[in-house]
């Protein structure tokens, strides 16, 4: 299905189907949707189905938006919802942030895993103050600049936040641009130079309207991938392109080998055992290193595995270690404030209420 007259103007895709012929994008299936068709019926799509979160309210700050995209990156919505308002109370700027301990950065962070996300968050704030007059630049250059920031958040922040025409592509867009136009059930585990490519092709032009079509694209396709376009269980028939989809036209062919992503396990992980100590650490409290890692509430995790796992978190600086004594950094009894030297008023505990408190959730903690 092709619209008669759409003007070349609205898109920058000119070549799916070349890239079909070549055998880089598209399998022989006979159909490639017009992409413009599909950028309208998205969007338009979202504009009535769209969840209504806090970052995407108009009056959310630049700061607000960078802090959702750091926050959803491997989290689901659910989870990051309570802790992205908290933490908008707490530090409603980049200088708020920059200037928090980073025990209290970690404690704040709780359970939303990969607890590095917080300092890396925590530095690109502390250079926003530096360089930026504390305030989130405006393009994908400046904000690639910060410390911990990838080519996603960058290009996340500048068209999200500021309407700059990024090329936007998680997951679910991926998955998306890999039905709709590829025919391919899902795109696999690693963006290849053929999706970066597509991804850029598929993106409207910004000159028409200063790129707010773009941008409403990179929203929509998101939005399609992460209620509707579903990596387990496509809801086809509520799609607003499901008859334009060359997936479906291709009959729906299962994922290939190479296009499956594996799950990743968690029990018996290294993840869930830096869960189980960062848990306990949460609390506040000074624990022994050896009391510490002997009454993790992980009976199958070996001596070796948790010892390994502490000095990781040591490592990453996310956690403290004073002669023995272990701590968040910056917390109370710890030698370390991460970047900022000794604390003072040193109380080392026994960590025993910290350790029972964890145990009924150990099995769910995230890094």
């Amino acid at each position: 299905m092709r619209p008669t007259a759409e003007p070349a103007a609205r898109t920058t895709l000119a070549s799916p189907m070349n890239s079909a012929r070549e055998g880089s994008l598209c399998p022989e299936i006979g159909f490639t949707p017009e992409p413009t068709l599909v950028h309208e019926r998205v969007i338009e799509w979202f504009e009535g189905n769209a969840r209504p979160l806090p970052w995407r309210e108009p009056d959310c700050t630049p700061w607000g938006v960078m802090v959702s995209e750091i926050m959803l990156q491997q989290t689901p919505v659910v989870r990051v919802l309570p802790r992205w308002e908290l933490w908008m109370q707490r530090w409603p700027k980049p200088a708020d942030l920059a200037a928090a301990p980073t025990s209290e950065v970690l404690t704040a962070w709780d359970r939303l895993g990969y607890p590095r996300r917080a300092l890396r968050l925590q530095a690109a704030a502390q250079a926003m103050v530096e360089r930026h007059q504390g305030e989130v630049p405006r393009t994908a250059a400046e904000l690639r600049a910060l410390p911990g920031v990838g080519e996603y958040t960058a290009a996340a922040v500048a068209c999200f936040a500021f309407l700059e025409p990024e090329v936007v592509v998680d997951t679910n867009i991926r998955r998306v641009h890999a039905r709709a136009f590829t025919g391919h059930a899902l795109p696999g585990k690693t963006y290849t130079s053929a999706q970066r490519r597509l991804a850029h092709e598929l993106m409207p032009a910004a000159e028409p309207d200063d790129g707010a079509t773009a941008c409403a694209w990179n929203a929509s396709a998101m939005e399609l991938g992460a209620l509707i376009c579903t990596a387990r269980a496509p809801q086809c028939q509520a799609c607003p392109v499901a008859d334009l989809c060359a997936w479906r036209a291709a009959g729906s062919p299962p994922a290939t080998q190479e296009q499956q992503t594996r799950g990743q396990g968690w029990a018996g992980t290294d993840r869930q055992v830096r869960g189980a100590i960062m848990a306990v650490l949460r609390t506040g409290e000074t624990v022994g290193r050896t009391e510490l890692l002997d009454e993790l509430p992980l009976p199958d995790a070996s001596q070796e595995q948790r010892s390994r796992c502490l000095d990781s978190l040591l490592r990453d600086g996310l956690a403290a270690d004073d002669a023995g004594q272990i701590s968040l950094p910056g917390a109370q009894g710890s030698a370390s404030q991460g970047p900022g030297g000794p604390a003072a008023g040193q109380t080392a505990g026994t960590g025993s209420a910290g350790l029972a408190a964890v145990e009924h959730q150990a099995q769910r903690l995230g890094e």
